[in-house]
């Protein structure tokens, strides 16, 4: 069985035996109530398995199996049917074909070019194939003799005899394992219960593994998995199960592993992916019933002084959606229920004027406001640009990064400052506020969860503003912010004629530099980011410094800056002072720039091997030209080599809005390139793929928020087991919802 658009069809032919989806090793904590009974046995350790001792237990640790329920969860990866299966003796030159037979032959040569080839024969009976792989020893370690393995590739008759050079390949059983000190036992039929002849006879599951742990031995340990949960009570009320007509629980769980058929198969993976969207859509409405429940939040009153001023003194007028996201803002806080609301909005859609309003607020109403930033030239930028809003207002802004003076920490303390802007220095150890009342987390994808709470903690109970330039697909908001109010920006502030993005090839340099020119004799000035490279910041470092010397010969006359990562900050501040001055006209860099800096007067910019960045990287990049009145343009030289290179190339070219891109980077790459569900605090989707799912994760999600509506902690009836299987899943991080 293999994936194809999400869809698992059996085939007998596989492309690939290395990938491993991670599972998410969740495990509940505290006690487990009395109603859960043996559904409580996934919670064992894998060590009450028999035939896992610790040191078996040490190499499924590595596959993030724990848990009796981490291994039920650790799904196939595909399916091998073995009535798909060429008998060698049938296969024919040329074919594509499946075959299954016993190791009885390993040999390694060495070729006169001096190549290592390793020869592993099979044996099914009807005749004798063999595996060739070049300079890939390791494989010895799983394709010994005795062993019963499942080879897959192009037939091809050379040396007198049938071979597939670099074949696909799973053990299914046979001799690998061996008594040891775990008592694994010996890989035949299934020796602890569970379907009779789990190797052989029917559709096999494959697993992902490891060093040590095969999908034979796998197959096993999930067997006797199922024999000692089986019976257990369902996880979802029948009302949900009843609704969205779901396969039971231990039926569906017994199916994903041995499957009868590909209905019933498709049927129980079904029942795994709604489980896995739906609990993940409970636990993200527990988290929003608990501060509603608690309040404790601050009631702030309307708009005073502060934010009329603020208003007054600006010198455009706010756009509708400027206004609405104010409105929802100001509302939130109003509410004696901590704000937790997402602001996200394209590049250059002013979100920060309509954050300095929420900081007034507080302010207003005798509060602090803080704003934390992810770099320390973002909080300088922020520093300066609000400090410059809120000139002549009666408000104290002030700076709070690593080398915070005492005397400053001290007037924060007191609350003498009335705005702070910072790093991620507000949340060390020291810093303290008077009377924090919101606080903006700028970037907020930038930052951990732990570090996002931790800034809340500095106040009581504090509004939260998470802002984000990166636009987030509403399938994805849905899952990763379904506990949060969410704001949508997508309209740019008037006067404003957008990017121009060409993609160009190294033949088009000399137009595209002759371009650069152009922009700075007519007072404009030009970003140039030099190329990604992962390996090293030195190695980027060396590379824009060569860039910028270059062009130094290339434009001789024009100010030509630098900025990198291995500079020291001062440095870095300095240099981003004087572009923003327009005292620099080209300013080479790498990727620092792609957050948040305001250069008007920026009007080209030329990305060097830009099929090496990520299309959001790339649209923040491009944010940072087009926010005055002129047409900007940006250069993107690529050489992209891969299909999905080539899709985001033509992606960014095509598309200049944020929200259009970022659900076409979700169809390019998937959800878990986009953004870490772990730093959210959320489990891993394992089975869920959020643009395909889009309308399942609606329903699940009105469903969800609609029962823990009508119990709020989950403590009636059959919505006890929910709680505790929500619990386990998110790892034990929920079971503080259920107190107080």
């Amino acid at each position: 069985v293999i994936r194809k658009g999400g869809d698992w069809k059996t085939t007998g032919r596989s492309k690939d035996n290395t990938s491993q989806d991670k599972p998410t090793g969740a495990r509940p904590s505290g006690p487990v109530p009395p109603p859960v009974e043996k559904l409580s046995r996934l919670a064992a350790p894998v060590t009450a398995l028999p035939g896992v001792g610790p040191a078996y237990a040490r190499r499924l640790d590595q596959l993030d199996i724990k848990t009796v329920g981490d291994l039920l969860y650790h799904f196939p990866r595909r399916y091998l049917d073995r009535s798909n299966v060429t008998p060698i003796g049938s296969v024919k030159t040329g074919q594509d074909a499946t075959v299954v037979g016993t190791v009885c032959d390993v040999e390694s040569r060495r070729t006169r070019s001096r190549k290592n080839i390793l020869v592993v024969s099979l044996f099914d009976g009807t005749g004798y194939l063999s595996g060739v792989w070049f300079n890939q020893e390791y494989h010895r370690e799983q394709l010994k003799e005795g062993v019963e393995t499942a080879f897959s590739g192009k037939v091809q008759f050379q040396y007198k005899r049938l071979q597939i050079v670099n074949p696909s390949y799973d053990v299914l059983g046979g001799g690998e394992e061996g008594e040891g000190q775990d008592g694994m036992g010996p890989e035949g039929e299934d020796q602890g219960g569970g379907p009779q002849g789990i190797h052989t006879g029917r559709i096999i599951p494959l697993y992902p593994g490891t060093a040590g742990v095969t999908s034979a031995a796998l197959r096993k340990l999930v067997s006797r998995a199922l024999d000692m949960v089986g019976g257990m009570a369902d996880v979802l009320p029948e009302e949900v199960r009843r609704t969205f007509g779901l396969m039971p629980l231990t039926e569906a769980l017994r199916e994903i592993h041995f499957p009868g058929g590909e209905e019933t198969l498709g049927k129980a993976r079904y029942r795994a992916l709604f489980d896995e969207i739906f609990i993940m859509q409970v636990g993200l409405a527990l988290r929003k019933k608990r501060r509603e429940r608690e309040g404790g939040g601050i009631s702030h009153g309307p708009p005073g002084e502060l934010v009329g001023g603020f208003r007054r003194s600006l010198p455009f007028e706010l756009t509708v959606v400027q206004e609405k996201a104010w409105g929802e803002i100001a509302r939130d806080m109003s509410l004696a229920v901590p704000m937790n609301r997402l602001l996200q909005g394209e590049v250059g859609s002013g979100k920060t004027v309509v954050a300095v309003q929420a900081l007034l607020l507080a302010v207003d109403g005798g509060y602090q406001g803080a704003i934390m930033a992810p770099t320390e030239i973002l909080a300088h930028q922020h520093y300066r640009r609000i400090g410059g809003m809120l000139e002549g207002l009666p408000v104290r802004v002030g700076l709070l990064t690593a080398g915070t003076p005492a005397d400053d920490l001290r007037d924060i303390a007191s609350g003498d400052v009335g705005v702070v802007v910072g790093t991620h220095a507000l949340i060390q150890e020291g810093v303290s506020f008077d009377r924090l009342g919101v606080v903006v987390i700028d970037e907020q994808h930038r930052f951990g969860l732990r570090q996002r709470v931790t800034l809340a903690a500095k106040g009581s109970a504090p509004d939260v503003l998470h802002m984000s330039a990166t636009p987030i697909p509403r399938t994805l908001s849905l899952t990763l912010y379904g506990d949060l109010d969410v704001s949508v920006m997508d309209e740019l502030p008037a006067g404003r004629k957008g990017v121009v993005t060409v993609v160009a090839d190294k033949s088009q340099r000399k137009g595209a530099f002759a371009m650069v020119g152009e922009e700075v004799r007519l007072g404009r000035q030009v970003f140039v980011i030099c190329p990604l490279v992962e390996e090293s910041e030195k190695l980027e470092a060396r590379a824009a410094e060569k860039e910028a010397g270059r062009l130094a010969g290339e434009f001789p006359g024009y100010d030509i800056g630098l900025v990198h990562g291995q500079m020291k900050s001062e440095d870095k501040r300095r240099v981003m002072e004087r572009f923003g001055a327009g005292e620099i006209d080209i300013l080479i860099s790498t990727v620092m720039v792609e957050v948040g800096i305001d250069v008007p007067n920026a009007t080209a910019m030329i990305v060097e091997d830009a099929d090496r960045f990520g299309l959001a990287q790339l649209h923040q990049l491009r944010g940072r030209i087009g926010r005055g009145s002129e047409r900007a343009i940006c250069v993107l030289f690529a050489n992209p080599t891969t299909d999905e290179a080539k899709a985001r190339m033509e992606a960014i070219q095509r598309y200049d809005d944020g929200f259009a891109l970022a659900e076409a980077d979700l169809r390019i790459r998937g959800e878990g390139s986009l953004f870490g569900i772990r730093q959210s605090g959320l489990p891993d989707l394992k089975l869920a793929r959020l643009s395909r799912d889009f309308k399942l994760i609606r329903d699940a999600r009105s469903v969800a928020f609609r029962l823990v509506d009508r119990d709020p902690v989950l403590s009636e009836g059959e919505n006890v087991l929910l709680r505790w299987e929500a619990n386990r899943r998110f790892g034990g991080t929920l079971e503080w919802l259920f107190h107080g």
